[in-house]
């Protein structure tokens, strides 16, 4: 055989294959999308008057909850982050939404904090709580295990953050400066609060490093081999109510903004306990600044009263 037939074979296997690993690929990812689906969330919020349209790369939000799932119990919602992403200034902001602040949860014709409301109602009682807080529209949302996160950390290989404060925990030590961190390691990292002198904000900022970094780390080419692993990991422990279609659209056109992150932090807020509990009581001017450049940010109209309750 000459060595030009030979060539022409090799290479025709090469794109043979590569064709039917893109078909495997995509049966695959589509397969474990729709069972991660979840058909009873909305669809599109009431604040909303026409559906995005991803394919137009207009702005959304996404609300992402890390719930820590507990024997017998639903858990509760302790990471709460809200994403909203414009193609057209290529930016997304995210603010994290302190688990103990004190809002009406609802559904549920309360007050109480903001991360009980995945507790009494689920996903649909947790995404619209939310949105009525910081009075924008919420058209997606994941809701994460956090036992998984550890899994997705490893899977990507890791992550490099810069740590602010030396601190140890669970026989960790976390140096100040540049450091890697593997999935248990990044579980700990973002979950020490009793050590940090900002408590949960402190917490909350740590969330936001990870979170960037394996969005940047997910991104990377070499991730794509362990696509079997991480496809696994997501369906035993995420759900969402976005289609595979709207996640292939999120791909193909925001991809590069979802990983330029501008954090939005709640800092003017004062703790306080009622009834003998402990809350956070959001500063009512930062919460409407905050809502004000988010709604901005989704190119909205002012927004009118605020629809949250405090």
């Amino acid at each position: 055989m000459s060595k030009k037939v030979i060539w022409i074979t090799l290479i025709s296997c090469f794109l043979i294959g590569g064709v039917v690993f893109a078909a495997t690929l995509y049966n695959d990812v589509s397969t474990t999308i729709q069972t991660i689906q979840e058909p009873e969330i909305r669809k599109i919020s009431e604040l909303r008057t026409t559906e995005v349209e991803l394919e137009k790369k207009e702005p959304f939000s996404l609300l992402i909850l890390g719930v820590d799932e507990r024997e017998n119990d639903k858990g509760r919602s302790d990471t709460i982050i809200v994403l909203t992403v414009n193609p057209s200034n290529d930016s997304t902001k995210m603010v994290s939404i302190p688990r103990d602040t004190y809002t009406e949860i609802i559904g549920k014709d309360k007050l109480d904090k903001v991360n009980h409301a995945y507790a009494f109602g689920g996903i649909d009682m947790a995404l619209n709580t939310v949105e009525n807080l910081l009075n924008i529209p919420i058209d997606y949302i994941l809701q994460i295990n956090m036992e998984s996160f550890l899994e997705i950390v490893n899977i990507v290989g890791g992550v490099t953050i810069e740590n602010a404060k030396a601190f140890e925990v669970n026989g960790y030590t976390f140096s100040n400066g540049t450091i890697h961190l593997n999935g248990e390691q990044a579980l700990d990292y973002v979950r020490m609060r009793k050590d940090d002198p900002l408590g949960d904000f402190g917490r909350q900022a740590r969330q936001k490093q990870v979170l960037q970094a394996v969005l940047k780390e997910g991104a990377s080419i070499n991730s794509l081999w362990k696509y079997k692993d991480f496809l696994s990991t997501i369906q035993q422990n995420i759900r969402t109510n976005m289609t595979f279609e709207q996640m292939i659209d999120i791909q193909r056109g925001y991809k590069n903004t979802i990983t330029k992150i501008e954090p939005i932090a709640f800092e003017k807020g004062e703790g306080k306990r009622i009834d003998g509990i402990w809350y956070y009581i959001v500063d009512k001017e930062e919460l409407a600044n905050i809502t004000s450049e988010l709604r901005q940010h989704l190119e909205l109209e002012s927004g009118g009263d605020f629809l949250h309750s405090q």
